[in-house]
């Protein structure tokens, strides 16, 4: 299971806690799944560039401006040729200079609320990275000024609107304003203050210009580095959630007094899929060794009559969390392989005789891949919803609760309605959720005169993923209490019972948020506040110490 995130009470631009500074060397090769997690959580980041990888940026700089200066007739996108549907417009020596300029200025039109401070940061350093595999012709300055920037705390105010998962030219174009010092570029400090970037500079004792080369600009933005960041901080979000949902789920296994033999291993064995294997032990670690999901468990509750098996809610959460921790462990896999990769364009090859290098034109920026990735976990994550939706209400009707009072109402049943009207308003998240899961990779439509006829949609697929992923804390707070409810109406026939280990310091967690319903009472703020605490880690702090012992 992943680390989990910590997110700053009120603020999603801060880590929570002292998570230290993180070193990074970029070689355009070696960021592993690890480093980027950390880069989102750590305080400080620095970052520096390899210095073999200097010397092929170098080389591969000199090797595109001779290409261009013995091939007085030679094209290339964004060097020497203007962008979108004015590509075929030359660009005179003396215009390449002030193009680089006017491609920022023209490209920063992104709209609305700008991307968390720790997603603008890792979009840096994943563009310095690519940048580093020297296939953009782009100078090691750049990248060393880009480093100066995440170094500094100078991170770039990068709008949230704009991509269409075709390169992130907005975001990007606001973040390189920022970096060459331009009146319109702002940055965001690590007090959380926004600034003009000219001032920012020279309050760090930096040149406030910096002049991108040509082609430098078209490198600079292009690409999906800011996407990538983006998904990062979803995957994260949601490994998180896993972990909270397990903790969850093994309070209402108490709550419910589970038949624990839908978890036996070899069940799942016999389905030959390790992530569903792995989610399996996982419950089990969690509820194995609890006496209240026992024959005996479940006599002192009422129970008269045998109960062969539980619902298919409760049966299919390993399957459930099995195969979202199979999206996850693919989107850590696509988001990796992308923060590692020449996605700009064009790119400078070398050519098939291995002495000299070529321009190539192509899609490399291209976001599929992980708008696919974000669709899926999205989708995984819907149904998870769903689930934790269905689990809550079983615990409220007396029917399928196995004898608990009709709402879990703590005082005399009719007089007082429990949590029934709080589980219609986490149900009323499911459509929400249902709707911002639909695909939305198909939804393309041309644009600038049809010269961009196609585009992935994929940063519109990791922003539903994320605004689900903020509704599924609020369903998960109310699975957390309604469980909790169920657990206090039943303490008192199970005394002697021992709940199992990981649930037992779930439960104290939880106790310390929210007090057992004795009669109605508001539970909103209760339950708000504990979204919050889930939000920022909280109890997947719990249940990732409790797995990983």
């Amino acid at each position: 299971m992943a680390e989990p995130v910590h997110r700053h009470e009120n603020s999603e631009e801060r880590p929570r806690t002292g998570n230290g500074s993180l070193r990074l060397t970029l070689n355009g090769a070696s960021l592993t799944w690890r480093d980027l997690a950390s880069a989102l959580k750590a305080e400080r980041v620095e970052v520096e560039l390899d210095p073999v990888s200097r010397g092929q940026m170098l080389r591969a700089r000199e090797a595109g401006l001779e290409i261009l200066e013995s091939n007085p007739g030679m094209r290339a996108y964004g060097w020497n040729q203007a962008l979108g549907p004015f590509k075929d417009r030359r660009l005179e020596p003396e215009e390449q200079l002030r193009f680089q300029v006017n491609v920022l200025r023209s490209h920063s039109t992104g709209l609305g609320e700008a991307l968390p401070r720790r997603v603008s940061r890792l979009a840096l350093i994943i563009r310095a990275n690519c940048l580093a595999r020297g296939t953009s012709g782009a100078r090691p300055e750049l990248v060393e000024r880009m480093n100066d920037a995440v170094n500094l705390g100078l991170v770039p105010v990068m709008p949230g609107t704009g991509s269409m998962g075709t390169g992130d030219l907005q975001p990007m174009a606001a973040a390189g304003l920022a970096l060459t010092g331009d009146v319109a570029g702002r940055v965001r400090g690590d007090d959380g203050e926004e600034r003009c970037a000219p001032q920012a500079w020279a309050a760090m004792g930096r040149d406030v210009e910096f002049q991108l080369a040509p082609g430098e600009a078209i490198a600079l933005i292009s690409g999906s580095a800011v996407l990538t960041a983006h998904l990062a901080l979803a995957v994260e979000e949601v490994y998180r959630q896993v972990e909270t949902f397990l903790g969850a789920f093994a309070l209402f296994c108490e709550a419910a007094r589970v038949e624990r033999n839908a978890f036996d291993p070899r069940i799942h064995a016999e389905r030959h899929m390790p992530w569903e294997m792995q989610a399996n032990d996982l419950i089990l670690r969690l509820i194995g060794d609890s006496q209240w999901t026992t024959n005996e468990g479940r006599r002192r509750a009422g129970e008269t009559a045998p109960r062969i098996q539980d619902s298919t809610s409760v049966r299919s959460v390993p399957h459930q969390i099995g195969i979202i921790l199979r999206e996850l462990e693919r989107a850590r896999e696509d988001v990796t392989r992308e923060a590692n990769s020449s996605t700009c364009n064009p790119l400078l090859i070398p050519d098939y005789t291995g002495e000299g290098h070529e321009f190539l034109s192509g899609g490399n920026w291209d976001a599929t891949v992980l708008g696919h990735a974000a669709q899926s976990v999205n989708s995984c994550l819907a149904r998870l919803a769903v689930l934790t939706k269905d689990l809550a209400a079983r615990l409220l009707h007396d029917g399928w609760s196995h004898g608990l009072p009709a709402g879990l109402s703590g005082g005399e049943v009719g007089i007082n309605s429990g949590m029934l009207l709080l589980h219609t308003s986490a149900a009323a998240l499911i459509p929400e959720i249902q709707l911002l899961a639909n695909p939305v990779g198909a939804l393309s439509f041309p644009l600038k005169g049809g010269q961009e006829d196609f585009h992935t949609m994929a940063m519109a697929a990791v922003n539903g993923l994320r605004a689900n992923s903020r509704r599924f804390d609020q369903l998960l707070a109310v699975l957390f209490v309604i469980s909790g409810q169920g657990i206090h109406l039943l303490e008192e026939r199970m005394r002697g019972l021992p709940l199992g280990t990981g649930s037992a310091l779930i439960h104290e967690q939880l106790r310390t948020r929210v007090t057992p319903l004795d009669q109605d009472r508001v539970l909103t703020p209760e339950v708000d506040a504990l979204t919050e605490a889930i939000g920022r880690g909280e109890f997947s702090v719990v249940v990732h110490d409790l797995l990983e012992d």
